[in-house]
């Protein structure tokens, strides 16, 4: 019931009203499950190596079960890994599949499954209320990060084209998604900076974008890790980046014998 204090204006209780919680439906909770398993049954995908997808995945959607760990008022960041989990383990089993001769259409490719996996997922994650008021916080910055990410591996396959080393390829994606969410958020911090006459920090604007950079870049570690620890996924995210295969030294030829023994 409501309860305030009205004064001489009226009650201070209002008229009870009984509300019976139902828990929802298993189908929001089993499908990105159920889509990691349709995509693990694909005969490329047909290997035990394959199966390592679930240790970044499940990681990823345990966070996602612990809203105690995020401020109050940002838990609409949970959504928003979990989409990004599902899109992220569709991408890693899809990398044979997306990569093409071209990278631009390579970066279509990775734009279009990790658009449709994440929304699909965010759809089910929040049920008949995926498109009201409330979600649309989580629904900008997941199509956000949807952007960001392909658009960073896309740089960071530009830049590390010649040669795969991990360390390499984590710093240049990072940086990118430093650079690209600077980009996106300068827009708001100018309105709120003419609006407030300069009463605003720039601390207030570089400690939220790095911050969302770090979160955004913690979501791809796992799976950049796994691909860094398994020849499968390594050789899938070399092939998607265009990144060129490491070339095995030549054999040294063996030296020509001085003379014959008699």
């Amino acid at each position: 019931m409501a309860s305030t204090d009205l004064g001489a204006l009226g009650a201070r209780e209002g008229a009870p009203i009984a509300f019976n919680w139902a828990m929802p439906g298993l189908a929001p909770l089993l499908l990105p499950w159920l889509i990691v398993l349709g995509l693990l049954a694909l005969k490329s995908n047909r290997t035990a190596a394959a199966w390592l997808i679930w240790l970044p995945f499940g990681c990823l959607m345990a966070f996602t079960f612990t809203p105690s760990l995020v401020p109050r008022g940002t838990d609409f960041f949970l959504d928003v890994i979990a989409a990004l989990a599902i899109g992220y383990a569709a991408l890693w089993l899809l990398a044979n599949r997306l990569r093409r001769k071209h990278g631009f259409v390579t970066f279509l490719c990775v734009l279009l499954a990790l658009a449709v996996s994440s929304m699909l997922a965010f759809a089910f994650r929040e049920g008949a209320d995926g498109l009201s008021f409330e979600t649309l916080p989580a629904g900008m910055v997941l199509s956000l990060g949807v952007w960001v990410t392909a658009i960073a591996l896309s740089l960071d396959g530009l830049i590390c084209r010649r040669r795969y080393r991990p360390a390499g390829l984590y710093l240049w994606l990072f940086l990118p998604l430093i650079a690209l969410w600077s980009i996106i958020a300068v827009p708001f911090f100018l309105i709120a900076l003419i609006s407030s006459e300069g009463a605003i920090a720039w601390s207030e604007f570089f400690i939220p974008v790095l911050s969302v950079a770090l979160i955004h870049f913690a979501t791809l570690l796992p799976f950049l890790i796994l691909s860094s620890a398994c020849p499968f996924y390594r050789e899938r995210i070399m092939a998607l980046l265009h990144v060129k295969p490491e070339v095995p030294p030549p054999l040294a030829a063996p030296p020509a014998a001085a003379g014959l023994k008699t």
